[in-house]
């Protein structure tokens, strides 16, 4: 027998030493095997935590996952009620779901086993169908790790003490290679669409301006917004609050977005070549409107897109209600307050300034005249303090202050403001004293954190060296031998929770006074409509309920030919949901009178 007979004879006794190995398989499913740390195996998906943004949906280059309703999930503010639904026999577990998702709730588990006959329950939804998918997560993302971009790109602004001594704007805006930059990390989620009163095309102009197209940006935005750039510097960006990135990071900064693509349209020519209105021709029928505020502007403009004749009357001597009378220059220029009028007289709205309804002509003049009205009329009157010595010399309210101002009155104050309240309008009141060379303090009955102000604003006041005391509460105001304003008193308050689950109350706390030395006071705790200019039957035809018009979901009041929007209809108080109540009412008049 040759060598390499007995080789092949003996070689199989040879696997005889591996019956001391340990094997390389397992018996499945009596055994089990641990996977790695960062193991790509099925999905689980944290419920509460996910907003149901998409983004994951869209990442997903094989079309494997797809937004779906879960019951006992409801669609709310920052949350669109759809989670992700994963079809398992198309999922390549690459993990740019997990990657993308701006909550971090989506992840993937050391669960890889999954065996059926039946094709159909591929499609799984991850924290549904294994809800003990938690207990063994792999690979999640965090907001390092993530591929999203967390950090917003900071926005150039005037030093604080360089900016009190004038009114030059604040906000320096971004420049193109900066905004370019910021809308690159929007995800296109959509939510912030879902919140904004007008509905306004946010994705889409973000997209326009992070692809360089910028002349694109300002047609979108033009669409159902004829005062973006207002909204682009003073909004209240309710957008930004539920922006999918801000869960680990700062949100997109959509109204700064808006801003730099509305002001590379220079003048209102250059918007109105940029924007080519379609503009039918005139249908025969005539709006008047009472008004010249977001939501009289607004509802103007799309009617006179719409072939109406629309003339505005307007108390003022320019347009722009609150925003033009209310807001501070350095917050919102007159250039852009112009701009954006002569863009609106442009497309062919009249407006007569300087007539005031009630007073320079009847509201049933205008009823009487046109076949449709609206009221855009805001709410101009300030509530008082209602404490003692309050009608003294340099008493005033805030709101009445800024209009003056911004109306180019001179208004004698000193050296030493107080201002109450913690509102925009005292926020706002205070910064412009500060300008005018004074030291001011705001004295808020509430904590710090309870003000409704914008917190921008809330820093921007301390930027600029005002003080701010909260938790106090005014009692009386002191004058001096001639009746002008020389001191506040107030007493401190302590904060009590609310037995009913609501915020804290201020109580005062006896015995506390405290006397600060002023030259002049300031009222900002809030504002009522004035509609004494509905005289006769227009005050029983048309209902007001708590000091604002009832209105259906059209804008229509109590008289259908009449429509309302603005402060003396929604409590939100800010401009963008008066551009929502102006569209509506656009549409709702259009419907009435066109398309009977």
């Amino acid at each position: 027998m040759s060598f390499f007979d007995l080789k092949g004879t003996l070689k199989p006794l040879t696997a005889l030493q591996q019956f001391a190995k340990k094997p390389h398989t397992i018996s499945y499913p009596k055994e089990t095997k641990e996977a790695a740390d960062r193991y790509r195996g099925l999905h689980y998906n944290e419920l509460d935590e996910c907003i149901g943004c998409g983004n994951c949906s869209t990442i997903c280059q094989n079309a494997a996952i797809d937004m779906i309703h879960v019951e006992g999930i409801e669609g709310k503010k920052g949350d669109s009620g759809l989670r992700p639904r994963v079809d398992n026999g198309r999922c390549c577990w690459c993990a740019l779901c997990v990657e993308v998702c701006p909550t971090g709730s989506l992840s993937l588990t050391k669960d890889y086993n999954y065996v059926t006959d039946d094709p159909d329950t591929f499609l799984w939804t991850p924290g549904v169908d294994n809800p003990d998918g938690k207990n063994i997560l792999s690979f999640t993302s965090t907001r390092e790790s993530s591929l999203n971009d967390f950090d917003r790109i900071p926005m150039p602004e005037l030093e604080g003490m360089e900016r009190v001594k004038s009114f030059a704007e604040v906000v320096l805006g971004y420049n193109e290679e900066m905004a370019r930059e910021e809308a690159s990390r929007c995800i296109s989620c959509g939510i912030c669409t879902e919140v904004c009163p007008d509905h306004m095309h946010i994705p889409e102009y973000i997209n326009a301006i992070a692809a360089g197209e910028d002349k694109a940006a300002v047609k979108i935005i033009y669409d159902n917004n004829p005062l973006p750039e207002m909204c682009g510097k003073v909004c209240t960006r309710r957008c930004e609050d539920v922006c999918a990135i801000q869960t680990r990071g700062d949100a997109v900064a959509i109204r700064w977005l808006k801003r730099y693509a509305t002001e590379t349209a220079k003048t209102a020519d250059i918007t109105y070549e940029i924007v080519n209105p379609e503009i039918k021709e005139s249908n025969g029928y005539k709006v008047g409107i009472v008004g010249a505020g977001p939501s009289g502007l607004t509802a103007a403009y799309y009617l006179a897109l719409r072939g109406f004749d629309v003339t505005i009357y307007e108390a003022n001597a320019k347009a722009g209600g609150m925003t033009m009378y209310g807001i501070p220059k350095y917050r919102f220029p007159q250039d852009s307050v112009d701009k954006q009028i002569e863009y609106i007289e442009k497309i062919g709205v009249k407006i007569k300034y300087n007539t005031k309804v009630g007073k320079d002509i009847s509201f049933d003049d205008i009823y009487k005249k046109y076949d449709a009205v609206f009221m855009g009329v805001g709410f101009p009157k300030a509530w008082t303090l209602g404490i003692d010595g309050e009608d003294a010399k340099g008493s005033m309210q805030a709101v009445n202050y800024l209009h003056e101002i911004n109306a180019g009155e001179k208004v004698e104050i000193g050296d030493k403001v107080a201002v109450i309240g913690g509102g925009n309008v005292a926020i706002d009141a205070a910064r412009v004293s500060a300008r005018m060379g004074a030291d001011v303090t705001i004295l808020y009955r509430r904590r710090v954190e309870d003000m409704p102000a914008d917190w921008e604003e809330i820093e921007g006041a301390e930027d600029e060296g005002i003080k701010i005391v909260p938790q106090t509460i005014p009692i009386k105001v002191h004058t001096d031998d001639k009746g002008h304003v020389k001191s506040i008193e107030y007493l401190m308050a302590e904060m009590v929770p609310d037995e009913r689950g609501g915020r804290p109350k201020p109580v005062p706390i006896e015995g506390s006074n405290k006397v600060l030395e002023i030259t002049a006071l300031m009222g900002a705790i809030g504002q009522q409509g004035d509609y004494s200019f509905l005289e006769g039957e227009y005050e029983e035809k048309i209902k007001v309920e708590r000091g604002r018009f009832v209105v259906n979901e059209k804008q229509q009041t109590t008289d259908p030919k009449v429509f309302a929007g603005g402060d003396a209809v929604n409590r939100t108080a800010d401009a963008i949901s008066a551009i929502a109540d102006g569209f509506r009412a656009c549409k709702a008049i259009d419907e009435m009178l066109v398309k009977k």
